[in-house]
Order: C-alpha cells, then structure tokens, then sequence
C-alpha cells in the first residue's frame, strides 16, 4: 500500500493541471469560435454595416420617388412630370415627334 500513495500524489499533480488545461481550452475555443464568440460578433458587425450601406442607398431611392411624386400632387402639379407620365402610362406621342425603336422589337 505504501507503493500506491505516491503514485496516486504522482497522478493527482498532473490530472489537476491537465484538467485546468482543459477546462481553459474549452472555454477559449467558444469564446473564439463559439454561437457568441469573437468571430460571430465581427461577422453581426459586418452584417450591420452592409443593412446600414443597403438603408442609405433606399433613403436615397425614397426621396427621389417621393420628390416625383411631390411633383404629381394636384396643388403642384408640373407640366412637364405630367406630360411625361401621360406618355409612358398611355404609350403616347406627339404628332411632330419621332418614335427610335431598338432593334428587335
């Protein structure tokens, strides 16, 4: 029994530190790679500024349909948005105009 009692002291110094080691590499490998790690966190940061680019480029979009519109309005109407969306809604032309049609059509 007295062989045992240091083996057993041998063991338990090295099975201490190789589970701490583990327990570590364990935590460190999800708090890299993990659902919430570091990776994840720079990929949602990405994901962010792309939907941020994508929102400006529609503000932009919106603002230029809501100026056509603005221009539509009967109390101020404007000739000329008028006329242009008479043709292309009616598929008009003038007598004096000249229709260019691509070829293929």
């Amino acid at each position: 029994m007295s062989s045992s009692a240091p083996q057993r002291r041998r063991i338990q110094s090295i099975a201490v530190p190789l589970l701490g080691v583990a327990v570590l590499s364990y935590f460190g490998y999800h708090a890299i790679q993990g659902e919430r790690g570091l990776i994840r966190w720079w990929q949602l940061r990405q994901d962010i500024r792309v939907a941020m680019d994508m929102r400006e480029d529609l503000a932009a979009q919106r603002e230029v349909l809501e100026r056509r519109v603005r221009l539509l309005k009967p109390e101020h109407l404007h000739p000329d948005m008028l006329d242009e969306r008479a043709r292309v809604m009616l598929n008009l032309v003038g007598p004096d105009e000249v229709v260019i049609l691509p070829p293929g059509e």
